[in-house]
């Protein structure tokens, strides 16, 4: 597996904003891979366009149904290492994350390139004051399930991972698909004794105007989430707290 890091950005009907996350990604050197999440007929021809454009720079994986953010990052996880990359590049389609931030997080990787490096949001005045409070009911059960404080932020969809271990997980146990992708992945990297490095980063809500995010159904799920990963916690406890112990033992 080469030392290299493929940008993947799950994709459904954001044609409105899709181009500019392209450009700004593109403007960092890196290669970029679209994972078409069964987005309608006008998202699915933008992202054609673009791929036809850059053919060398640009890829897209097209799923046939709606598989959820989880479930194409987990498509997009594959196609990264069948093409030999060692890192992905997580980074949403909706223009809420800030492009020119990557080389930072690249940097980061270098040093680092067995950890997770995933952006802690500095949000502006466009940030739902409901979703913003709402954040932090998941960062408590985060720092909860892993009896730490390495997490930061576990929403942010902004981060870099670690290909091999990602692969590893993927294969041992089951990832939730959908809006709980994102915090469920850290914390079970986590346990494994993945590092978790947070960036500060820019992010505005969103671009185009669109969000997916369900206020019943994605809540529901991340409560399911949380309760899973909490029992989880309980059979590993003494092992986390050891390490903790440890780290606190090191520092």
């Amino acid at each position: 597996m080469r030392e290299a890091t493929l940008v993947v950005i799950p994709v459904y009907d954001h044609e409105h904003a899709i181009g500019a996350v392209v450009q700004g990604v593109l403007a960092s050197g890196l290669p970029c891979l679209l994972v078409d999440d069964g987005s309608h007929a006008a998202c699915a021809a933008t992202l054609q366009d673009l791929a036809d454009a850059q053919p060398d720079h640009v890829a897209l994986l097209r799923l046939p149904t709606n598989q959820g953010k989880g479930g194409a990052m987990l498509a997009g996880f594959a196609e990264a290492a069948r093409r030999g990359y060692s890192h992905v590049l997580q980074i949403d389609a909706d223009g809420q994350h800030e492009p020119g931030d990557i080389p930072r997080f690249q940097a980061l990787a270098r040093q680092h390139p067995h950890a997770v490096i995933c952006g802690t949001p500095a949000y502006d005045e466009s940030v739902p004051k409901a979703r913003l409070y709402g954040r932090y009911a998941t960062h408590i059960w985060v720092w909860i399930n892993t009896l730490s404080l390495q997490i930061r932020d576990s929403m942010c969809g902004f981060r870099v991972y670690p290909l091999a271990p990602v692969i590893r997980l993927v294969g041992e146990e089951t990832i939730g698909r959908r809006m709980d992708f994102d915090s469920e992945i850290l914390v079970r990297l986590f346990w494994r004794e993945v590092q978790v490095i947070s960036v500060p980063t820019r992010v505005t809500y969103p671009s185009d105007g669109v969000s997916h995010f369900d206020v019943w159904r994605d809540n529901v799920r991340i409560s399911r989430m949380h309760t899973r990963l909490f029992f989880g916690m309980l059979a590993r406890a003494p092992r986390l707290l050891w390490r903790r112990r440890r780290g606190t033992r090191a520092a």
